[in-house]
């Protein structure tokens, strides 16, 4: 049930590369708009995600907090090293992505990304099925306007819009193969250190990527119901906690 559960969960991050697609359909100012929405939703559930659930979930599981806060660092900063030196950077508007040299470069990052991202989904569904729906939730939450953004990068670096769909979606499926990888060949042991290393990179994505995104927006109106978004998603991630603990008690 739990490798199911887990190809399912990658499957379906994979079919987000093609939400890339939704936005030729939509005019540039509403799409501005909604992802700038999702930016902020997907910051929140990020940190929330990590602070609320990876990092307590891996407290418990090896049991040493100063190990799994270095491990959280460590995350933090292996995810702050790829982006500096090799360029693969979760941008969010293609006009925007000065860092993308090349098209293909964007693939190739992604791809890596999603088979961590794998790995990482892997770990929570055997650590706990609800830690699994938690962290599957924040990592397509923040894939769904890093898909869109990246779509967008592909297409000003030349590429034909079915070309891009498709090269995505392929990058997008690593995921797959990462859950795989995580379910067959890593050890408990393994699985407890990949939590506390998955949160400190959502926190760096969050805090490098996201946020200051949400700080370009000049209108403080605008920069309000971000604000709002961003609290939601780190109420949406408080109230699945709640929720879960209670069925556990039940």
């Amino acid at each position: 049930m739990v490798l199911l559960w887990i190809v399912l969960v990658t499957l379906f991050d994979g079919i987000v590369a093609f939400f890339g697609a939704f936005t030729l359909a939509l005019k540039e100012k509403t799409l501005h708009k909604i992802l700038f929405v999702l930016v902020a939703f997907s910051a929140g559930s990020m940190i929330g995600g990590s602070l609320l659930h990876l990092l307590p979930e891996s407290f418990e599981g090896l049991g040493d907090v100063d190990l799994a806060m270095l491990l959280f660092i460590a995350g933090f900063s292996i995810f702050f090293v790829v982006e500096r030196f090799l360029h693969w950077h979760h941008c969010h508007s293609g006009e925007s992505c000065e860092v993308h040299t090349y098209s293909y470069m964007v693939l190739i990052g992604d791809g890596i990304h999603n088979f961590i991202d794998g790995l990482v989904i892997a770990a929570a569904f055997v650590t706990e099925m609800s830690l699994g729906f938690i962290t599957s939730f924040v990592i397509i939450g923040h894939e769904i306007p890093q898909e869109i953004g990246d779509f967008g990068v592909l297409l000003h670096g030349g590429m034909k819009k079915g070309k891009a769909l498709l090269y995505n979606f392929i990058s997008q499926l690593t995921a797959v193969l990462g859950g795989l990888v995580g379910f067959f060949f890593f050890s408990d042991q393994l699985r407890a250190f990949m939590l506390p290393f998955a949160a400190g990179g959502f926190m760096y994505i969050a805090a490098s990527d996201l946020i200051p995104e949400l700080h370009k927006e000049p209108n403080l109106s605008k920069a309000a119901v971000a604000f709002a978004f961003f609290l939601l998603g780190v109420a949406v991630m408080l109230w699945i906690k709640i929720v879960a603990h209670g069925m556990l008690e039940h």
